[in-house]
């Protein structure tokens, strides 16, 4: 295994070991629970054996257990003193519809699916963390934590809002974190404000006349109306988006027609649309509808725009992403920071959670490389796997979060 890539250490003594010492001793206790979720994956909203599996181990170290929240969700909630503040640290548990290709001994067990994103690891780094906390009991307040199911594009954040989890297990604060292959390992990066994009799928359904190929004149095409779209759906963002502004309209799928000497009835395309500001997102919706019905008329046809929000922007709280780099900060160093991190244009319905509770949402290096043993290979790719060398950091940083944010001082 690649280790070029770890913390700085000073030439002229080691460092003392950032990682706190009851983690450490569970490392390969922790690394084990990290392979055995790995190879029994579970889909969106069928998290099943993996909530049964944190409602156990969290109920075993004391946690009071409420289940059901967003379906398969856990929440575990430990109490100590008598502290009124209140912490919520959330992981996602689902993986997602990939076969994978990694080879590795501790590889998905079913086809087509696998944790390609690192939820595995997420879920493995709270548990450790969990259990510290439960083992020490050292903060004054009450700690949620939430195991939430279904963030891989079906929303499960939001399920877990809708079901009332903030209503019976209120926060003063919400904290996430995710890896991030690209970066080193032992680095944590911090945004204020404005991380990720929001994320909506939209279906433009394109209806012609459909006839045989040799007579188009008696057609009305929606292939050739598909492909103008197609084209005018790129003028959206560089002629409608403030230059200073990010937005993105891609055109993923177009399925129509079967046969080459076969003019279709309809074609249908369909979109991811992102942006960052709530203003933008609603624009690209009604310059999306209007341009599409227009180049669709223009040409004889029709266009049905199915429109589905589904992932609001993620927008960190400026107080709690300064306290969060803080924590890093006295923890490790100046140089475990991410300098400069930039917004993603990927998107995370802990967003939901977030237009609810002030929070933050943060990153932690995976590692630099091409290969799942550098850790570096990008996530929802086959060769994907998460870096057991950030279980114990993560976890480690899970725990003085809680306990600064739950200080008795």
């Amino acid at each position: 295994m690649n280790h070029d890539h770890d913390l700085p250490v000073s030439a002229a003594a080691p460092a003392a070991d950032p990682v706190l010492p009851g983690i450490r001793a569970a490392e390969s206790e922790m690394v084990a629970l990290r392979h055995h979720l790995h190879a029994h994956p579970e889909l969106a909203f069928e998290e099943f054996a993996t909530s049964d599996l944190v409602a156990e181990r969290l109920a075993a170290w004391g946690y009071e257990v409420h289940r059901g929240l967003g379906g398969t969700g856990v929440v575990g909630t430990l109490r100590c003193g008598a502290g009124a503040r209140r912490l919520g640290l959330r992981a996602d548990m689902d993986a997602l519809p990939i076969h994978e290709q990694t080879g590795l001994p501790y590889a998905s067990r079913h086809a087509g699916r696998m944790h390609a994103c690192g939820h595995d690891g997420h879920t493995a780094i709270l548990l450790a963390a969990a259990r510290e906390l439960a083992q020490a009991r050292d903060f004054d307040g009450t700690l949620h934590l939430i195991f939430q199911p279904a963030e891989e594009g079906l929303g499960g954040g939001r399920r877990m809002v809708e079901d009332g989890l903030f209503d019976r297990f209120p926060c003063d604060a919400i904290f996430a974190l995710h890896n991030m292959p690209g970066f080193p390992v032992g680095q944590f990066g911090f945004r204020e404000g404005s991380f990720m994009a929001s994320s909506d799928t939209v279906i433009i359904t394109v209806r012609g006349k459909g006839g045989h190929g040799s007579a188009p004149h008696l057609s009305a095409d929606p292939v050739v109306a598909a492909a103008h779209l197609v084209l005018a759906l790129q003028t959206v963002v560089s002629r409608n988006v403030d230059p200073r502004d990010m937005a993105v309209v891609s055109v993923g799928a177009i399925h129509g027609g079967d046969a080459p000497n076969v003019i279709p009835g309809e074609v249908q395309l369909r979109l991811s649309v992102r942006a960052y500001r709530p203003e933008v997102r609603a624009m690209l919706r009604e310059r999306i509808t209007a341009l599409a019905q227009a180049q669709a008329a223009a040409l004889g046809a029709q266009a049905e725009v199915d429109y589905h929000w589904r992932y609001p922007a993620l927008v960190n709280d400026v107080a709690s992403t300064v306290f969060a780099r803080e924590v890093a900060r006295d923890w490790l160093g100046e140089h475990a920071l991410i300098p400069d991190l930039q917004p993603l244009t990927g998107s995370e319905d802990f967003s939901f959670m977030l237009e609810q509770c002030p929070g933050s949402y943060l990153i932690v290096g995976n590692g630099v490389g091409d290969t799942h043993g550098t850790g570096g290979c990008m996530v929802h790719n086959p060769g994907y796997d998460f870096n057991d060398r950030i279980l114990p950091l993560a976890a480690t940083y899970w725990v003085k979060l809680a306990r600064r944010f739950l200080s008795a001082a």
